[in-house]
């Protein structure tokens, strides 16, 4: 394990205790919160307009290993024991709050959680500012508009098609003789403008277009995620499990007769199965009560739909277990490594070709009684100035057909895909 931390601002202001202050402001004076953000050092977590963002570094830790969870979380606690807090809203969110991003791997990746200067708030009716430090950065200073990516070229990422399909074929036959139930297998593909790309531009793309989604953005992954790992809020904990895909039509009928054949599909039922019961009993150790529906519902969003159970529970331990602690002993659930876990990881070290980075890790906030907001970096990418790595993965079990999972992952790669274009 390895961590660092990084000043930001007027001094060292990750040693010096940070000096926080919220208010109410008037919704009616940001209209949407998207709108504040200027380039640079942005932090996203928005659905259906609700949220935060956030911009400056105020303070940021950046931790590796399979320690970097805990590394965060202990630098966090460490943070808010020293802070200076001014907090006239008490909503969640409010306050002191950290965004992060964590990577899906012990080894190789990095994870990172930081502190930004500047958050806009939202929740109902409520509509906040938070600033942290000097104050040197004005949060109603006029912001440019995004400028839309300049001709963006696609192209194969660590495998093609033909490459990637036959990695699954052999993750079938490892599955039918035994060596495992489930296991998630992904694939990237790289985008190429001839410009540094804004991801503002993606960012308002992906949340006007998938506003039941979970639109975020840390160190350069952004995305549009369906996929609460988990959500601590006063005492409640919950997590939605998706895991089971079928692609839309675009037709309304025939998305119904689809959806009620994901509904029935043995295939579908058996991989949702596995990371329905993964999430309950990682879970479970941590609520004194869980509510777990036996059947899953079809959540419809515009390009698929998806299986999906919303697992509940009442926090046992939240004086000591914070959210982010809670995101660690879900992480991986089956939704996103497979089934048994330790097994899946390492096949999908050994086969899949790639190196995730932060994508199908926990994203999101914590504030700074431990509650928060982590997803699944799901419908993700990473942006690095010109360049961005698409991610799409399927559950693979032991029907799976090769050739149906990937058009299963190009539906997938479809939102950030979308985002990237002008039109």
């Amino acid at each position: 394990m390895t961590s660092s931390v990084t000043p930001g601002g007027s001094g060292d202001l990750a040693a010096k205790p940070l000096v926080v202050r919220t208010v109410r402001i008037d919704s009616a004076s940001v209209p949407d919160l998207l709108d504040r953000l200027p380039q640079g050092d942005a932090c996203t977590w928005l659905r259906k307009g609700e949220g935060l963002v956030g911009w400056g570094i105020a303070a940021r830790i950046r931790t590796t290993g399979p320690t970097r969870f805990a590394d965060a979380d202990k630098w966090w606690s460490e943070q808010v024991g020293r802070a200076h807090v001014t907090d006239e809203v008490g909503e969640p969110g409010s306050g002191l709050v950290c965004f992060g991003s964590f990577a899906f791997a012990d080894e190789p990746g990095d994870s990172v959680l930081t502190v930004p200067q500047v958050v806009f708030g939202r929740r109902g009716e409520t509509t906040w500012l938070t600033t942290v430090g000097p104050g040197d950065l004005d949060p109603f200073a006029p912001v440019d508009a995004a400028s839309p990516p300049t001709e963006v070229s696609f192209a194969d990422g660590a495998l093609n098609g033909e490459q990637w399909m036959t990695v699954v074929a052999d993750a079938v036959a490892r599955i039918n003789r035994g060596d495992l139930e489930k296991v998630v297998l992904a694939r990237d593909l790289v985008a190429t403008a001839t410009e540094a790309i804004d991801v503002r531009w993606p960012l308002r793309r992906l949340a006007t277009d998938y506003p039941m989604c979970w639109t975020f953005h840390v160190d350069g992954l952004f995305g549009a995620t369906p996929e609460m790992l988990v959500r601590r809020e006063r005492g409640l904990v919950t997590s939605r499990v998706l895991a089971g895909t079928i692609r839309r039509t675009g037709h309304d009928d025939r998305d119904l007769a689809l959806a009620a054949t994901l509904a029935r599909s043995s295939k579908d039922l058996e991989e949702h199965e596995y990371a329905v019961r993964s999430v309950a009993d990682a879970l479970d150790p941590h609520c004194s009560s869980m509510n777990v529906p036996e059947t899953p519902f079809v959540l419809h969003l515009p390009n698929v739909m998806h299986l999906a159970t919303d697992v509940a529970g009442v926090a046992q331990d939240a004086d000591t277990v914070s959210s982010l602690r809670l995101a660690e002993a879900l992480h991986p659930s089956a939704a996103v490594g497979g089934t048994p876990t330790m097994a899946a990881v390492a096949l999908i070290a050994e086969i899949e070709g790639m190196d995730r980075g932060r994508y199908a890790g926990a994203v999101g906030w914590m504030d700074a009684t431990g509650d928060g907001e982590w997803g699944i970096a799901l419908r993700s990418a990473l942006l690095d100035g010109d360049t961005v790595r698409l991610f799409a993965g399927c559950g693979i079990v032991g029907d799976s057909d090769p050739e149906a999972e990937l058009a299963e992952s190009q539906a997938k790669l479809v939102p950030v895909r979308d985002a990237l274009t002008t039109s």
